[in-house]
């Protein structure tokens, strides 16, 4: 199978953080993976802007750098790397102030789709938006993306919202959250909406409950400092597993586009009840002989931030009522994983004399790694001696699935920005989805600091807290095993 790539048009791209962590390790390598397929234009412009006191040759070798180190094996394509080094351009710039504004001017030009990306910390949005009005660099016709945090409460997400709308339309503002970049992710919405085994079956009376895990292996690292103010829940439950929430919950919507998405995605997430803090678990992963622990990590002794979260959640609409979401994820436990998991009900009655085992048909959507699908059935056991069943996949790998000849899937990040060069917001979360995310989340955050809630510890290389087991051995269900 061989995967068609359709160009987008010519572009300017400006990365306001240009000299970034994330610019180096993903937005310019994943760019430069675009540019060798032949879906980005080569007389597109990617003008990096930042504070570093660099020229455009001095830009170019950094990139070249980072291309060499987190670019994959199409890093080793040299005569295509030194075509898209001609694509950079550098301007040394104050986000707050006059310098370099006048340069990035004279780079963006009329009449090619624009696009400013806010690679740079949410304080500066709003330095960074007026500017780009007060020196003619942006129009109606702008594009901008904003990197996550969007806000660490309801109050400061309407706050960062209005200073964006003071400048912008919300038809020009790309709130970008990677894992809606992933292949699986929107893989999800073709196999519920564009398959008539799936959709009939989606609903409370025959799914038992769906699993939403994103585990990792790795501890906060040197992000410490930011983490300890953030927690699980700012970082990961507020808006990736909301957004998978959503996407596994929504109702079809007329037509595959943004808005009609983004609506039926809101609704979810104004269905959500709220949680009762029994059906909450927040851990903190523990010290080993070689391993520091969270506190360590975080150089806060007395720290009382969450590097894990399990929680049960109810949607209160016909669909899904009385159908459970469980959702749980952490740090420095025993796999890489991120995984959906539709879990459907038991049969009614079995016809197999002696089959006391439960037999569950059960949707895995693995967003991470190895991305794919499997779908559990039962099935006889090969060889003689009666009727024995036992549950195997139906395994839909995309790597074996396509084949040797089908384009590599593209990194999450890539796709994105192709998005915001076609205009496309249907992967991009909606300034009242994101302040709905926090309405909800708000009150549970509220909680636990009013009751001076500790986290639960729980072993480095462990499933999480033996609490989050409880959480769903209380309604005689069990997570499934974390697998990388």
């Amino acid at each position: 199978m061989v995967s068609r790539v359709i160009p987008v048009e010519t572009f300017d791209l400006v990365i306001f953080g240009g000299t970034g962590d994330l610019a180096r390790r993903k937005i310019l390598p994943g760019l430069f993976r675009r540019f060798l397929s032949g879906q980005m234009p080569p007389d597109s412009r990617i003008i990096g802007a930042a504070r570093s006191d660099l020229d455009d040759a001095g830009y170019r070798n950094m990139i070249a750098e980072a291309i060499a180190e987190f670019g994959g094996v199409e890093s080793k394509d040299s005569k295509g790397l030194a075509a898209f080094m001609g694509c950079l351009h550098y301007v040394p710039i104050d986000a707050t102030g006059d310098t370099g504004w006048a340069r990035l001017f004279d780079l963006t030009r009329e009449g090619v789709i624009q696009a400013f990306y806010f690679s740079v910390a949410p304080s500066l949005f709003g330095a960074l938006a007026e500017r780009l009005h007060t020196h003619k660099i942006a129009d109606d016709r702008s594009r901008i993306v904003v990197e996550k945090p969007f806000g660490r409460d309801l109050e400061s997400a309407k706050a960062l919202n209005d200073t964006l709308a003071a400048h912008f339309k919300e038809t020009q503002i790309y709130r970008i959250d990677h894992y809606l970049g992933k292949e699986t992710v929107q893989n999800l919405m073709a196999v519920r909406f564009g398959n008539v085994l799936f959709e009939p079956l989606w609903n409370n009376h025959y799914v038992d409950h769906i699993q939403i895990t994103v585990a990792e292996t790795v501890g906060v690292g040197g992000r410490g400092s930011y983490y300890d103010k953030s927690g699980a829940m700012r970082d990961m439950v507020q808006n990736h597993l909301m957004q998978l929430l959503c996407l596994i919950a929504m109702e079809p919507p007329a037509m595959f586009g943004a808005d009609a998405v983004r609506d039926e995605k809101l609704k979810v997430i104004r269905a959500l009840q709220p949680v009762d803090y029994h059906h909450i678990v927040r851990g903190q992963y523990d010290a080993t002989d070689t391993e520091p622990s969270y506190r360590e990590d975080a150089e806060n002794p007395k720290s009382f931030t969450e590097s894990f979260v399990a929680m049960k959640v109810n949607i209160a609409n016909w669909r899904w009522a009385g159908v459970p979401f469980y959702l749980r994820t952490g740090k420095k436990l025993k796999a890489r994983s991120s995984e959906i998991a539709v879990v459907f009900q038991d049969l009614g009655h079995s016809i197999f004399k002696g089959d006391e085992a439960r037999h569950r048909n059960i949707l895995s959507i693995r967003l991470q790694p190895n991305e794919g699908m499997d779908l559990q059935v039962t099935i006889k056991e090969p060889g003689p001696g009666g009727m024995r069943l036992i549950d195997v996949p139906l395994d839909m790998t995309f790597a074996d699935a396509l084949g040797p000849d089908a384009e590599e899937v593209p990194d999450a990040y890539e796709r994105l920005i192709m998005d915001v060069i076609r205009g496309d917001q249907t992967l991009f979360m909606r300034g009242d989805e994101v302040e709905a995310a926090w309405a909800w989340t708000d009150p549970l955050i509220e909680g636990w600091e009013r009751r001076n809630d500790v986290p639960k510890l729980y072993e480095t290389g462990s499933a999480g807290p033996e609490d989050a087991m409880m959480l769903m051995h209380r309604d005689g269900r069990r997570w499934r095993e974390l697998k990388g």
